[in-house]
């Protein structure tokens, strides 16, 4: 059983930066496509960013450049980097393994942008 812990949300103002961070357990993480998600309040989560096992990346339109995607499968992490956050961006943040059916899901990590 997969287990995945998300981490580095926070509060911060319109146009700050955030690093999230995601763990994952196990052994295979090195050959997992990660896929970033988030769900805002009264909506359905949506799609942020993927980055394949051998580090091509896609992001969603709305991105416009502010996000980034990493991972590092020394430490089984995977980034997802926000820039010019805006209240819109308002959402707990997921990540999980793109390669299981259904995917298994962290607590996520809360991102609230406020002035």
């Amino acid at each position: 059983q997969v287990q995945i812990v998300e981490s580095g949300g926070g509060l911060v103002q319109p146009g700050g930066s955030l690093r999230l961070s995601c763990t994952v357990s196990g052994s295979s993480f090195s050959s997992y496509s990660m896929g970033w998600y988030r769900q805002a309040p009264g909506k359905q989560r949506e799609a942020v960013a993927s980055i394949t096992s051998t580090g091509n990346t896609n992001y969603a339109d709305f991105v416009l450049g502010r996000f980034t995607i990493s991972r590092d499968n020394a430490k089984n992490v995977v980034y997802l980097q926000i820039n010019n956050l805006k209240p819109e961006d308002t959402a707990v943040y997921y990540c999980t393994p793109m390669n299981y059916y259904p995917p298994p899901w962290g607590q996520g990590t809360q991102v609230t942008v406020s002035s």
